[in-house]
C-alpha cells in the first residue's frame, strides 16, 4: 500500500514506516502531523485517483527531528573582471517518519 500525498507544496510517495525528508514545518519533535492532500491511493492493486485529491483518506506521519541538508556551494564569476563571489547555503528539512495511511 502506498499513496502520494501533497506535504509542504512538494508531491511524496509514501509508503508505512518510511522515513522522508520534507521542507522544513512547523512542531516540535514527537509531534504527530495528518496531511489530507491525497493524490493518489494504491491498496493492493486497487488504485483511487482523486480529482483533486482522494475525500476520506489521510496520512499520519511523525517529527522525528530538524536537521539541515547537505552544503551547496554556490560560486559566481565574471570573466576577465576580477568579479568572483562565493556562498554556502544549507537548506533547512524536517525529517518525518509515516506512520498510517487511512
Amino acid at each position: 500500500m502506498y499513496a502520494i500525498v501533497e506535504i509542504a507544496g512538494m508531491q511524496y510517495k509514501v509508503e508505512k514506516d518510511q522515513k522522508i525528508y520534507t521542507n522544513r514545518l512547523e512542531g516540535a519533535q514527537g509531534d504527530e502531523l495528518t496531511f489530507d492532500k491525497v493524490l493518489l491511493l494504491d491498496r493492493d492493486g486497487e488504485v483511487q485517483i482523486g480529482s483533486p485529491s482522494v475525500s476520506g483518506s489521510s496520512v499520519k506521519a511523525t517529527i522525528l527531528g530538524h536537521v539541515k541538508g547537505d552544503k551547496l556551494i554556490v560560486f559566481k564569476k565574471k570573466r576577465r573582471k576580477g568579479y568572483e563571489k562565493k556562498n554556502g547555503h544549507r537548506q533547512a528539512l524536517t525529517q518525518l517518519e509515516i506512520k498510517e495511511i487511512a
